[in-house]
């Protein structure tokens, strides 16, 4: 019983130490069908989107991640088993590494809605939202050749700045875990994600 009551406090404890602009969505969250019919009037609105990246660009100052949007659960992570809603595009102040930021990893954006941005997919050309990022999630992502962690499932751990976190087992949850960036599962602890 001792051992249950700990695994719930590391979980509630891991839980917390999400980033309250990720975790938690804007007082007026502004959907995507909003941005995209009158981004003019929207203008600087609180946002909280995420999705799966589908391309990377970095400049001199900046950078750009162009999005594949997907609802979010509760706790802001992309539900990658619904439809996807359409795309938009991060604009960060930062420079965010490709091989981090890489294409197909799952993430979750807080910002401010700045305007429109045209991008090519394919041979056309589109007109996406443009958010510039206060807040990036990178997720912890499953890995299937070792799911299960001590105890039962294991969840990874999360991490400010990619920092340490928390590991632990049971409870049904999936294993996660990435090399160098994901948390371990199980009893294990996590290095946590990074988020800026």
């Amino acid at each position: 019983m001792k051992c249950y009551f700990l695994l719930l406090c590391l979980l509630l404890v891991g839980c917390s130490s999400l980033p309250p602009t990720i975790e938690n969505p804007p007082a007026i969250d502004l959907a995507y069908s909003y941005a995209t019919q009158d981004s003019a009037r929207y203008k600087n609105a609180p946002v909280r989107w995420g999705g799966l990246i589908a391309e990377v660009e970095t400049e001199q100052n900046e950078s750009f991640l162009q999005v594949l949007l997907y609802p979010l659960n509760s706790y802001g992570r992309p539900l990658l088993d619904e439809q996807p809603q359409g795309r938009f595009v991060v604009k960060s102040t930062k420079f965010l590494d490709p091989l981090v930021y890489a294409k197909n990893a799952e993430i979750t954006v807080a910002g401010s809605l700045i305007g429109n941005i045209n991008r090519t997919i394919g041979k056309k050309v589109m007109s996406l939202p443009l958010v510039l990022s206060t807040t990036l999630y990178l997720w912890p992502v499953y890995d299937v050749n070792n799911y299960y962690g001590y105890g039962g499932y294991g969840y990874g751990g999360y991490g400010y700045s990619g920092y340490g976190g928390f590991g632990y087992g049971g409870f049904g949850f999936p294993y996660y875990g990435y090399p160098y960036y994901g948390g371990y599962g199980g009893f294990r602890g996590g290095m946590g994600r990074r988020w800026h």
